[in-house]
């Protein structure tokens, strides 16, 4: 490798930190038995059957980088020729090529989303980053995110000597009350919690660093937390399509959970079609060697005045508080505090703060003004005022 990295007059891939980190899955092994660039015999076998090495998979595992450059050197590589794999004008790795062949770029996607609908969000974008050419062949990139994240896994598992180690992904955009709820549970029948966060390559007004945040400070403070670990999720588009909770599940096992939560409204949960019969996504998650519980639903009950399941509360929709992640986002974009029976108040505090920084000409003033205190002279930051207002809210006396 050291004398490759001297030869400047490599040809060039260049990749988005998106490609090279699904690289990087299939090089750790999270892919399991995923392990390279498939070639165009591969990839056909796996269209037919759906499966490699005896594993469920519902796509062929290759690299076909869209761009003008890229498809010039594809078109004229060589077998046996080592081209560069560049991100962002540095140099992230090198690939020995072994084939180039062309693809059906409309099946793929087909694969992936179950549909080549364009109005379809994950569609659009993917289909911005596909080209025409892959190439199979031997690589070998840097990129440590994920390998930090196994060691993570396996130093915790260590500590406590982990028998039963249950990973959940979660968006957590927000974290809200129904996910709190569903920590606690798991947590319950569990040695060691795995809370994967997803980390998307789009940007989004709720970053992953906040929601990291909100869920470090829930972690910290209402966990116990030597059981807990939140890690990031490389949340690429492979990831995005209808298959995604049979791949959640195997990169989970091969991060080394035994367990997995989906919940009910889990993307890729349900039913489809395939080979003229019907069949539950659930018996391809099950043949990933991993155990799966579905939890449904939570919702808040006006009449039984808790967070309960959908299965056992016996009262209608209509008596339900619905925990809808976006519909909550929304009102926090709208710079309001959601009611605490959605968002634990520091959480929304969290979260405004960062959504809203210098919001107020003269916070301190207001907050002197406003809120009760203790006689003394203090300095108070925005999350502060959040809270203290919320309290304010939820004063009673005189609504």
């Amino acid at each position: 490798m050291e004398s490759i990295r001297k030869n400047n007059t490599l040809k060039e891939l260049h990749l988005d930190k998106e490609a090279i980190a699904t690289l990087s899955l299939a090089k750790e092994g999270i892919l399991k038995p995923v392990d390279k660039l498939m070639d165009k015999k591969e990839s056909e076998e796996i269209y037919k059957t759906h499966t490699y090495k005896g594993q469920f998979l519902p796509f062929p595992f290759i690299l076909a980088p869209a761009g003008k450059r890229n498809k010039e050197v594809l078109k004229n590589a060589k077998k046996g020729e080592i081209l560069k794999i560049v991100v962002n004008n540095k140099i992230k790795g090198y690939i020995e090529v072994d084939s180039v062949y062309k693809i059906d770029v409309k099946r793929r996607i087909k694969a992936i989303f179950g549909t080549d609908d364009e109005s379809h969000p994950g569609v659009k974008d993917t289909l911005k980053r596909l080209g025409e050419y892959a190439i199979s062949g031997k690589y070998d990139i840097e990129f440590d995110d994920i390998k930090n994240v196994k060691q993570k896994i396996a130093n915790a598992k260590k500590l406590i000597g982990s028998q039963k180690t249950t990973a959940i992904m979660m968006a957590a955009k927000p974290l809200h009350r129904a996910h709190e709820r569903l920590l606690r549970l798991t947590l319950e029948d569990t040695d060691l919690l795995v809370i994967f966060l997803l980390k998307p390559y789009k940007k989004d007004i709720l970053s992953y660093e906040i929601r990291y945040k909100t869920l470090e400070y829930f972690v910290d403070n209402f966990l116990p937390k030597n059981r807990v670990i939140v890690v990031p999720f490389e949340n690429t588009y492979i990831f995005a399509g209808y298959n995604n909770a049979v791949l959640d599940s195997l990169a989970a096992k091969n991060f080394g959970c035994s367990d997995i939560i989906l919940g009910q409204n889990h993307s890729g949960i349900g039913i489809f079609y395939d080979h003229d019969r019907i069949n539950s996504i659930m018996d391809k998650v099950e043949k990933s060697g991993i155990n799966v519980e579905i939890v449904s639903e939570f919702v808040y009950c006006n009449q039984c005045k808790t967070l309960v399941s959908t299965k056992t509360c016996p009262h209608g929709k209509h008596h339900h508080i619905s925990y809808h992640s976006p519909s909550i986002l929304e009102i926090l974009k709208a710079g309001l505090l959601p009611p605490a029976v959605l968002v634990r108040k520091e959480i929304s505090a969290i979260i405004l703060s960062e959504l809203f920084k210098n919001r107020f000409k003269d916070l301190s003033n207001i907050y002197d003004s406003v809120m009760p205190g203790n006689g003394l002279l203090e300095e108070h930051s925005e999350k502060d005022f959040y809270i203290k207002l919320l309290e304010l809210y939820q004063t009673t006396s005189l609504t």
